[in-house]
Formats: C-alpha cells, sequence, structure tokens
C-alpha cells in the first residue's frame, strides 16, 4: 500500500475522505527565506521601498493566501481558520528577511499547507514590491518548521532553521 493518501486504488487523483475523522486542535508553522542586495535590503529596512510598507504589505498577503489554499492547491481541504499570522525576522548580515507563518484550526484535516502557502505568498509579495531596485532577490527554503494535531501528531523540524 503507498503512503500517498492522494490517489485511489488505481492511480487516480482523489480528495483524502476525512469524513470518519474527529475534529482535533491544529496547528502548523512555516517558513521561507528571500535574500537581496545591501542596498534592497536598506531600503526595505529604511521604508525607503516607493511602492509603501513592504513588510506590512508581505504579512497581510501572508494571512490573505493562508485562506486560498483550497483555491490554489488541488485536492486541498476548505478550512475554517481559527487563526493566522506572519511574523518576520531580518538578518542585517545576510541581507535576508525570513518569513514565519503560524497557522491554526480546529478539524479534521492539518493546516500546513495553508502554512507553507503564507510563508510562500508574504515573500513573493516582498519581492514584488522590491523588484525595481533588485530584480536578483532569491527566495528558497519553503518549509515546515513545526505541526501539532492530528493521528500522525507532533512534527518539530530537527535542523534548526
Amino acid at each position: 500500500m503507498s503512503n500517498f493518501t492522494h490517489f485511489d486504488k488505481d492511480g487516480n487523483a482523489v480528495m483524502v475522505d476525512v469524513s470518519q475523522k474527529t475534529k482535533t486542535r491544529r496547528m502548523a508553522v512555516a517558513t521561507g527565506k528571500i535574500s537581496m542586495s545591501a542596498a534592497c535590503y536598506g531600503e526595505i529596512k529604511g521604508g525607503g521601498i516607493k511602492k509603501g510598507d513592504v513588510l506590512g504589505t508581505a504579512r497581510l498577503a501572508g494571512i490573505m493566501a493562508t485562506k486560498q489554499t483550497a483555491v490554489l492547491i488541488p485536492l486541498c481541504h476548505i478550512l475554517p481558520l481559527e487563526q493566522a499570522s506572519i511574523d518576520f525576522v531580518l538578518d542585517d548580515e545576510k541581507c535576508e528577511i525570513a518569513a514565519i507563518c503560524t497557522v491554526k484550526a480546529t478539524d479534521k484535516t492539518g493546516v500546513e499547507m495553508e502554512a507553507m502557502m503564507g510563508a510562500s505568498v508574504a515573500l513573493l509579495t516582498i519581492y514584488d514590491m522590491c523588484k525595481a531596485v533588485d530584480k536578483a532577490m532569491v527566495i528558497g527554503g519553503i518549509c515546515l518548521l513545526e505541526k501539532q494535531g492530528g493521528k500522525s501528531g507532533a512534527y518539530k523540524r530537527g535542523d534548526g532553521l
């Protein structure tokens, strides 16, 4: 038997049947990073990007994205989210910004995809708002840091990201 739950016995894509599962408290934290030139990083920190408040806009975009995950990712369940947040960690030495998205819900399936969507869209928004200053920015390292709840239990990434 395959570990891939989004396929039926014939290999067809299916939405996982969660109808018999019990609702439990779910939480997921995901992150990713965007690196950029020192000039671009300085403009973001100093509020000099002409399009406006980069991190404030990226925060709002990331939160909004968590609520649209099922629209964009095939086979994701629509979940009533109870909490979504985006935090940023700025690394002056590397000229890098990490987006950390936390999502919570009480439901029959997890919120890992919602957390990764939030982090990704927050970073893409930073790119969009700053591309006039630095088109060579690089987004990467999108990953799950932690999850709680559900049949598989708790998970915490062990590589210190």
